[in-house]
């Protein structure tokens, strides 16, 4: 297909399918006119599919591994069966099609960042070289191929790769924050990961030292890292499948009034409700996990009578890439927590 915008033409099976549902791709070379070819150093995979993976096979890294290039080998992509999700990669330019729109834009020899899933990214891993359980990251060589649709970010010479791909990975996340924090409101982030920290990071700039802003996470470790370096005013040690407790816990610290936002950046299932049950009526709950159960979170909030705007960040909000690094850049203690966590 000489000008295949969505990759349609990677789909095995499946006529009029795109790549993202496709049960599995033809990741083969060469490189066709509307792709790029990249050389793959490393695969971050997301969140919720790691923490699944490394639950089902016991924890060791070489079993991790050995499982993702198994789901790799069957679906000519990385799409855990489970979570249904991928993550993203980096990896160094070697071929681009002569129907691309990053011609000119690109060189071979440049070092990316795919912002688009690996669930829908043709990939062959020829081999895993390392494994690192706790940053959910996979070094291999291997290559990916880039569909003319695809978003990409250059990975900043001033930045370490590990630190840069941490960030990049979720950099929807705080850009979407940015669109709907407003001064004066009540926001509340779940989940203090790299995802919820940056979430953390953009809310307290956008309210502009009015408002109030909380943290949630079952790890005292984690909230403690968050309130050292001053992204919260409040961390609530909580379980976020204990939605009434959630909810109470969130009350209290609220004087009653709950929050005009949430934020779920959680990575295990069930968290639905403690979302939505800490949002005040007529507030906004925006759900960044992989982990979310649309049926869940919907039918949740009708059977509880709550009338809350409910927002799936699909990772794609124009500038994502950029006001996510600048973040890092302008906050040096946030700076400092990514490079402790993640370089």
């Amino acid at each position: 297909m000489s000008n295949d915008l969505y990759g349609l033409s990677r789909v095995v099976g499946e006529k009029g399918v795109l790549p993202q549902r496709a049960r599995k791709l033809d990741p083969s070379l060469p490189c066709r006119d509307s792709e790029v070819l990249i050389d793959v150093e490393s695969l971050n995979i997301d969140a919720a599919s790691f923490k699944q993976i490394k639950g089902e096979v016991g924890g060791d890294p070489a079993r991790i591994g050995a499982r993702i290039q198994e789901i790799v080998l069957e679906r000519g992509k990385m799409q855990n069966p489970v979570t249904g999700s991928g993550g993203m990669l980096i990896g160094r330019v070697k071929e681009i099609g002569a129907k691309h729109p990053a011609r000119g834009q690109l060189q071979v020899g440049d070092r990316i960042a795919t912002l688009v899933s690996l669930t829908l990214t043709p990939l062959v891993i020829e081999e895993v070289k390392a494994v690192h359980v706790d940053i959910d990251r996979l070094d291999i060589r291997g290559h990916a191929l880039l569909f003319a649709t695809g978003i990409f970010a250059k990975l900043p010479s001033d930045l370490p790769d590990t630190l840069a791909l941490a960030a990049l990975d979720v950099c929807g996340a705080p850009a979407l924050v940015a669109r709907y924090v407003r001064p004066g409101m009540t926001v509340a982030v779940l989940g203090a990961g790299k995802s919820g920290a940056l979430c953390l990071a953009q809310a307290r700039r956008n309210l502009e030292s009015r408002g109030k802003l909380i943290a949630m996470d079952v790890s005292q470790q984690a909230l403690d890292a968050l309130t050292a370096i001053g992204l919260c005013d409040v961390a609530l040690k909580v379980d976020a499948t204990q939605g009434v407790d959630v909810m109470e816990a969130v009350s209290q610290a609220t004087g009653g009034q709950l929050c005009d936002l949430v934020v779920n950046c959680a990575s295990v299932g069930n968290t639905e409700m403690a979302t939505i049950l800490s949002v005040k009526d007529g507030g906004t709950a925006i759900f960044f996990s992989m982990a979310t159960s649309f049926t869940t979170a919907a039918l949740g909030a009708e059977g509880v009578g709550k009338d809350v705007t409910m927002l799936v960040g699909n990772g794609y909000v124009p500038g994502h890439a950029s006001l996510t690094l600048a973040l890092l850049r302008t906050e040096p203690a946030l700076l400092q927590l990514f490079a402790t966590r993640y370089v």
